[in-house]
């Protein structure tokens, strides 16, 4: 076994070697620029990319014709909605999103707030899930979008997304998913879950970083996006730019190894974090796992360590890799508002651990991380004035703290 280990999959996974062997012809070989249509190049780099598509295609029940490749996820998530909102501005604008979406969506919606559109930001249970009755009572005359993940990036908890697209086809709604930590291990099938646009990333799913791809539905209904980047008219005037040619065989052959794979890696990984979550809850007291048990992604475990510091956690645990909050936001030194949403208290947030396994992760790992997670948790407990504190029967939410 070797050191550090990695378990911050969410963040990212590593690249598959099988993924990292197909990339590689086209850097030195196939390297033609797909645009170019007057040479074998051109024609080359073309069929890869239509190789790409119809492998994405595959992997979420498409045609080839609906994937429109962009740089990763984020890109993705604000094409399809800045893009639907600008397109059927004169129809509505009024979008519902939840407030556990990952930045890029909320984000995406604040800027949209600026110019007038009306977002309507729905709350989750303490179990991190968006109720599908939720989403019905948000909706009103003029509502043009509902935007919803599949998989949170912090807690693993997956929603309702069938149900939601099925809500939304019935009101004549569109429905954008962004479904980038879940299709790893999830299967999705945009037909019959009724979903209109849906955001891919290969970086989550064992690919190369750099590449993403937005499914766009071209029938019942069409749907039109007005771009956010304009130049070449690439992808069907969607996403003007040069196309990203070893990304999309990178992100094509991963989605490829996920259709064939997916049930087993999730089946395996399973197990794994469920033999992680038993060694942790048995072997210290206090310790609290956030979110959905039930309908949780089978790599996520996201812990809450009562009476330890998160950073004092991570400085203890420096041979592993894992994120204390939200890896996109960890900059900051406020608690997670993923967490802040479940109702989880700010001590409590900041005690967090999010562990992210992966296809590589070895039954020698979990096990090393428990035990080294074990020792630190109960020798930082021993220093820690509110483990003291509690044991006396203090109520630590009572205690008004002074600010000298």
């Amino acid at each position: 076994m070797k050191l550090p280990i990695y378990m911050d999959s969410h963040a990212t996974t590593p690249c598959d070697p099988r993924v990292v062997e197909a990339m590689l012809p086209t850097f030195t070989q196939h390297f033609g620029n797909a645009a170019s249509r007057n040479h074998s190049y051109g024609w080359e780099a073309e069929a890869l990319v239509e190789k790409g598509r119809e492998q994405i295609a595959a992997l979420v029940n498409c045609s080839p014709k609906e994937i429109v490749f962009t740089s990763g996820a984020t890109e993705s998530d604000n094409l399809a909605i800045k893009g639907i909102a600008h397109m059927f501005a004169d129809k509505g604008r009024h979008i519902i999103t939840s407030v556990i979406e990952h930045k890029a969506v909320l984000d995406s919606c604040k800027r949209l707030e600026k110019e007038g559109f009306r977002v309507t930001w729905l709350p989750v249970g303490k179990d991190g899930l968006v109720k599908t009755s939720d989403v019905e009572n948000a909706i009103e005359d003029d509502t043009i979008l509902v935007t919803i993940m599949l998989a949170n990036n912090e807690i693993g908890t997956l929603n309702p997304v069938g149900e939601i697209g099925h809500l939304c086809k019935a009101k004549g709604i569109f429905f954008h998913c962004d479904a980038v930590q879940g299709l790893a291990y999830e299967p999705v099938d945009v037909q019959e879950m009724g979903i209109d646009l849906l955001s891919i990333s290969a970086h989550k799913m064992y690919g190369p970083k750099g590449i993403g791809a937005l499914y766009v539905r071209r029938r019942n209904p069409r749907v039109r996006l007005d771009p956010i980047i304009d130049g070449g008219g690439h992808e069907r005037g969607m996403r003007s730019g040069t196309l990203n040619v070893p990304g999309i065989v990178g992100l094509g052959k991963a989605a490829e190894i996920v259709l064939a794979e997916r049930e087993s890696d999730a089946a395996r990984l399973r197990a794994l974090r469920d033999h992680l979550r038993q060694r942790l809850t048995t072997e210290l007291t206090d310790v609290t796992v956030n979110g959905s048990l039930e309908h949780r992604l089978p790599n996520n475990l996201n812990v809450s360590f009562a009476y330890v510091e998160g950073e004092s956690m991570l400085m203890g645990i420096k041979d592993v890799a894992v994120s204390s909050g939200s890896a996109c936001t960890s900059a900051s030194l406020e608690p997670s508002y993923v967490l802040k949403a479940l109702g989880v208290h700010d001590e409590l947030a900041h005690s967090s651990i999010r562990f992210g396994l992966h296809r590589f992760t070895t039954r020698e790992e979990v096990d090393y991380v428990a035990d080294l997670m074990v020792r630190t948790v109960r020798r930082l407990r021993e220093m820690s004035p509110l483990k003291e504190m509690a044991d006396e029967g203090i109520d630590l939410k009572k205690v008004e703290w002074s600010k000298h």
